[in-house]
């Protein structure tokens, strides 16, 4: 079920995780479906999940206590539009959901405050990471740690030559072939890029989408969707 994860613990007291093509969370799947694989997630983090309807921008949702999630565990925001999620609330998962963008999760060092961010050419350029960041920097004045889950890689995500030379001057990052000699972008380059210059530590975890295994890639023909998940433990 997971690519990655990390209970919460005595230091930091927050959880991350990222999940694999075991589950797929996608709505394109039908209710049944959907509720059924948030529902697994939910009983095994042992957390409700929070997500919400992702477009490509800078849109920053703070999940508050307002919300009581469903009976399978899903805390549905759908009705809102952001790509990033934060909240000091404990004991509620916030997911953002990808099949070839970049999933940050993103934690405060005294465990305060956390966000998960869905970071795609588009989110990078517009600055939804910065935006999520600020948004923390309202609620803690702690050190910031992240995480960079999988994502397609440089070597793999194709572009038109024009994108890609934008991208490299608008984002800062180095020029990129794919491994058959196109031009490509490295989103995870950028990623980690804009969290280093938002005052974030962040990990990359690994793993590529598109030509590794196990996980969803729209780019790969799959329409079902993982999850990168952050929560601060339950009190």
């Amino acid at each position: 079920m997971f690519v990655f994860r990390r209970d919460p613990d005595a230091d930091l007291g927050v959880g991350v995780a990222f999940t694999s093509a075991d589950l797929d969370l996608s709505d394109g799947q039908g209710e049944t479906g959907r509720e059924a694989a948030f529902a697994a997630l939910a009983a095994s983090l042992g957390v409700p999940v929070a997500v919400t309807t992702q477009v490509h921008s800078d849109g920053v949702l703070a999940v508050g206590e307002q919300t009581a999630p469903a009976a399978s565990g899903l805390v549905d925001l759908t009705g809102q539009q952001a790509d990033a999620l934060v909240t000091t609330r404990p004991g509620v998962a916030l997911a953002v959901r990808v099949a070839d963008c970049v999933p940050i999760c993103i934690a405060a060092a005294d465990g305060s405050a956390v966000a998960a961010v869905h970071a795609g050419r588009s989110g990078l350029m517009q600055g939804v990471i910065a935006a999520a960041v600020d948004r923390l920097r309202a609620d803690t004045d702690a050190d910031l740690v992240g995480w960079v889950g999988p994502h397609v890689c440089g070597a793999c995500y194709e572009v038109p030559a024009a994108m890609a030379e934008d991208a490299v001057a608008r984002l800062g990052i180095a020029p990129t072939t794919t491994s058959w000699g196109t031009p490509s972008i490295d989103l995870g380059a950028a990623a980690l890029a804009q969290l280093g210059e938002a005052g974030v530590d962040a990990t990359a975890v690994g793993g590529c989408t598109l030509h590794g295994t196990g996980l969803h890639s729209h780019r790969g023909g799959d329409a079902g969707r993982q999850v990168g998940l952050v929560w601060i433990a339950p009190r």
